[in-house]
């Protein structure tokens, strides 16, 4: 049975799986987007997360196109109300130059993103509208070893948060977060919040899996005293932490196949030691590895959703399946175990 929890310091309750949608447009077609929306929200899921930049890998030709197929969605139902809908704003860099002839999070990128957004998925509003990534030289899409650039260009947060508290006030969106955050970024928006009379962030939407606990070391005391809930992506990994990929196994049609782009799981020995320990251990305590994985990001105290993605019905369904599982003491000790001997070997 679905399990909800608070969003931030709202009065929202979202499922504690939200769908992932970014293989629509690219993997799936309309017809197994509109499948699999259908199924979630019978399973109990009402929190659905997508972006402007979807599908992925993120192109011109399918910009936008996964906005497209849930506006197409929406359009056909009458439970507006009922869904929790999460979408973003795309921040500067070379994967996303085709847009707006290269976004930056400033006001007038963020008010045609919005617009474009609300078009695309045939709404009036979006309840949570977060920023993908910064617009600033930092650490995130798994770079380490930070390096300070005095020089660089980027938006100030200040501006940022203060366009995305005009749209809140316009009525356009609900609630602000952020996406691939520093724990720096984090309390400099908070801060804004408190000085500038701001909107507060209610959420982060940061990697979390059994490979990259790093979210662990700053970000989870945040997401416990400020009340910023963490959305988890990637529990699998990029389907990793099921074990199809292990012995250099490609199965046809995975996403790791078809793009080499998102294969630094694979090619990481260190990873691929962690998986092939990871997987045996659910073996042993008679669980699907995938199941595995995504229970134990399930039962971490500072995740308010988990947000899966699949390309089947057959992988949504085990996907989905995972909220009832609880893993006891024994096997969360031995989990524990191969992390302190594998310790996030791919943030």
């Amino acid at each position: 049975m679905m399990k909800y929890s608070i969003l931030g310091n709202t009065e929202l309750k979202v499922s504690r799986i939200c769908l992932g949608t970014m293989t629509y447009g690219e993997q799936n077609t309309e017809a197994q987007a509109h499948e699999q929306l259908d199924y979630a929200l019978s399973q109990g899921i009402n929190f659905i997360d997508t972006a402007e930049m979807y599908s992925v890998p993120p192109k011109a030709e399918t910009y936008g196109l996964t906005e497209t197929y849930i506006g197409t969605w929406l359009k056909k139902r009458q439970d507006r109300d009922k869904i929790i809908l999460a979408t973003k704003v795309a921040g500067p860099g070379e994967i996303a130059n085709y847009v707006r002839g290269g976004p930056r999070l400033n006001r007038d990128n963020i008010r045609q993103a919005v617009d474009a957004s609300l078009q695309r998925l045939q709404t009036d509003y979006i309840d949570l509208y977060q920023v993908h990534w910064p617009d600033r030289q930092t650490n995130f899409f798994g770079q380490l070893g930070y390096i300070h650039n005095d020089s660089e260009e980027s938006t100030p947060i200040e501006e940022t948060l203060s366009a995305l508290g005009e749209l809140v006030q316009a009525g356009k969106i609900r609630y602000v977060g952020v996406s691939n955050e520093t724990p720096w970024g984090v309390m400099t928006y908070l801060k804004l919040t408190m000085q500038r009379h701001l909107p507060r962030l209610v959420s982060i939407q940061n990697p979390y899996n059994l490979l990259n606990r790093t979210y662990e070391v700053g970000l989870a005391e945040i997401s416990h005293r400020e009340k910023v809930s963490l959305l988890a992506y990637s529990p699998l990994a990029f389907g990793a932490l099921s074990g199809k990929y292990l012995n250099g196994v490609r199965p046809a049609g995975a996403r790791l196949t078809l793009f080499e782009r998102f294969d630094r799981y694979t090619k990481n020995e260190y990873a691929t030691q962690a998986v092939q320990a990871y997987v045996a251990l659910a073996k042993k305590y008679g669980f699907e590895p995938a199941q595995m994985a995504l229970a134990y990001v399930n039962s971490r105290p500072f995740l308010t959703s988990n947000i899966i993605g699949a390309t089947t019905m057959e992988q949504l369904k085990t996907d989905i399946a995972s909220i009832d599982m609880v893993l006891n003491d024994e096997l969360l000790e031995d989990i524990e175990a191969i992390h302190q001997k594998h310790s996030n070997p791919c943030p």
